[in-house]
């Protein structure tokens, strides 16, 4: 690993196919013997830093069709968070549904799970059938892994039956020195980023792309009004750049000044502050009230000159799920991904049927959808929203500011890279957006 990476590190990439693949790699895990370890507790009380080990683990048989990368660094997404803690499932379970496809995919059934979503790195080895890309590619990876023998899937690929996502729902993640992905997976590493920075919006970027601007998701135009829930958030963050990016208007949720003033920075001016405002949506455990759904549809209007939301961009799940059917105007779209705080969401159905609104949901994106989000960053018209970088020992910290929420953007982990700051290629287009790349950073 340390030629591997000191051939990266010294601009050397046409030497890096040349180098031996090693037999074995550090890697962040989950262990299948501790699955139940969390058993009892509440969620907000099972601990990452528990669960997540450094360990070092056999490098897997590439196969055909696959590549495997050298991994500079990686983020924390909510998946990784969820497998951490076994909710809502142990994702061993994947692993050994997965296992039980192919011969190929027998591989990814073991007793630990390399996680993470994410990476930026460069190509070390391609399997047979890859033409694309070769070993010296600075590439990012997007987390959607297709089998594409259905028909379902060649239309849409998130519909194939066997669409999973990788470092989830498959083993051999981002959250390493190397990782295992479909060559269909890699996209081109944006030249003016750091390895850190390029890693850091893949997942985010893709999902918050398809569910707010794909024709798969809420298909936004110019002059919509966009209700953002977690708008400085990992998900959030994204999608208020692109509400701006598209000529729409986003209102802002968030949950202190603080994050108040980073979505002011990306040129949001319409900001719920939910410290400020002390919504509570729920009375107790079991009944939510929509007095407090009035009460925010009220404080929307006074922002907008009166104007209802044509979409709200929703993520939480289950504590403002009732609230985002309510504050939608006639025939809006709530449009739908995970369930931060609760995947039972309930609501008042009169306020959607009577008014013919619609509950859209999206997940992930298709390599079509991961590839134009991914162009947006490259292009400089989306920026990445990284906060804080961790090493990969202190993964699970990373891990736990992001169950806490205890983070803005989104959190980085360096993996082979032995800094921040590294594998820019384009200074002079990095100097065009430092201000935006920066605007999250120790906040």
């Amino acid at each position: 690993m340390n030629e591997i990476r000191d051939a990266i590190l010294s601009d050397e990439l046409d030497a890096v196919g040349g180098l031996a693949v090693p037999e074995s790699y550090r890697a962040v895990v989950v262990r299948k013997d501790e699955q139940d370890m969390f058993e009892g507790l509440a969620t907000r009380e099972k601990d990452p830093r528990k669960s997540l080990h450094v360990e070092e683990v056999a490098t897997p048989e590439l196969g055909p069709g696959e590549a495997i990368v050298a991994v500079m660094a990686s983020s924390v997404n909510y998946n990784t968070v969820w497998t951490s803690i076994f909710e809502p499932v142990s994702t061993f379970g994947f692993l050994e549904r997965y296992g039980r496809v192919s011969e190929l995919t027998k591989k990814h059934d073991l007793p630990y799970h390399v996680v993470g979503s994410d990476l930026a790195g460069v190509v070390l080895r391609v399997g047979p059938g890859v033409n694309k890309w070769k070993a010296g590619d600075e590439v990012v990876a997007h987390c959607l892994s297709v089998e594409l023998e259905d028909p379902a899937g060649h239309d849409d690929t998130m519909m194939d039956p066997q669409q999973r996502i990788w470092g989830f729902e498959t083993n051999f993640g981002g959250l390493a020195e190397l990782a295992l992905v479909k060559s269909n997976q890699l996209m081109p590493k944006p030249g003016h980023l750091s390895w850190e920075e390029a890693a850091a919006p893949g997942l985010v970027n893709s999902t918050a792309y398809r569910q707010l601007v794909s024709h798969h998701g809420a298909n936004m135009k110019q002059g919509d009004t966009v209700l953002i829930w977690g708008a400085s958030g990992g998900l959030g963050s994204y999608a208020t750049q692109m509400a701006l990016n598209g000529g729409a208007i986003p209102v802002c949720v968030v949950s202190s000044p603080e994050k108040a003033e980073i979505v002011r920075k990306m040129g949001a001016e319409l900001v719920i502050d939910r410290s400020a405002e002390q919504y509570a949506f729920w009375k107790d455990e079991n009944t939510q009230d929509p007095k407090e759904w009035q009460r925010l549809g009220k404080k929307i209007r006074e922002l907008t000159g009166g104007e209802d939301v044509d979409i709200v961009f929703e993520h939480p799940g289950r504590e403002t799920f009732g609230a985002s059917v309510y504050v939608a105007k006639k025939g809006g779209t709530i449009v739908t991904c995970a369930s931060t705080t609760g995947y039972m969401h309930s609501y008042d159905n009169r306020y959607l049927w009577m008014n013919l609104k619609r509950i859209v949901s999206s997940h992930f994106a298709n390599y079509k959808e991961a590839w134009e989000a991914n162009r947006l960053i490259d292009k400089g018209l989306i920026h990445p929203t990284l906060s804080k970088v961790y090493p990969m020992a202190e993964v699970g910290q990373a891990a736990l500011d992001v169950h806490r929420n205890a983070h803005q953007g989104k959190v980085g982990v360096l993996t082979l890279a032995p800094e921040e700051g590294l594998g820019v290629r384009n200074a002079e287009k990095r100097a065009q957006h430092l201000e935006a790349i920066n605007r999250f950073r120790g906040v």
